[in-house]
């Protein structure tokens, strides 16, 4: 287990964010992610994709922050998805019956198709990476993280 966390922010719409966790979910990063999160729906848009193919750990406060993270969606008047969910993560939410009320996607992309009820007309920063979030504070994307992101935007099927 590591005590870092890094949120990776894309938006491939206005009102439809991709987070990218990666790093373990615990007792010493999950308030970061309880933190950051909630920003993005209260602030940037109401729904958020958490692509957690880069978890390597989730412990109980982690599983917490998701649960948070998905009141935190409701109230904003918004959805919080999750996508590429590690089996050991998968096994705790089917376990504890959270798998009922978050929607669990296979990749992001379908994540994306489900949660993207009609084409985007805005001209807005679509698939642009806006910033990201780690613990030792929050940092502008990098040259290489911008290019994944254009790529990833014109073709969403690559998100996963």
């Amino acid at each position: 287990m590591t005590s870092t966390l890094h949120l990776t922010v894309q938006h491939p719409r206005p009102d439809l964010a991709v987070a990218t966790v990666t790093g373990d979910m615990d007792l010493h990063t999950a308030d970061t992610l309880r933190h950051e999160a909630s920003k993005i729906l209260e602030r940037q848009c109401p729904r958020l994709i958490l692509d957690l193919s880069h978890v390597g750990f989730c412990d109980s406060t982690g599983l917490s922050a998701l649960i948070s993270l998905w009141h935190a969606a409701q109230k904003a008047g918004g959805a919080l998805g999750l996508a590429n969910v590690p089996d050991r993560l998968m096994r705790m939410l089917t376990l504890t019956g959270v798998d009922a009320v978050l929607p669990v996607h296979a990749t992001a992309a379908e994540a994306l198709t489900t949660m993207t009820d009609s084409p985007s007309t805005s001209t807005g920063e679509h698939g642009s990476i806006t910033r990201v979030f780690t613990d030792a504070g929050t940092r502008e994307p990098t040259e290489v993280e911008r290019t994944a992101c254009d790529s990833t935007h014109h073709s969403p099927a690559k998100l996963s």
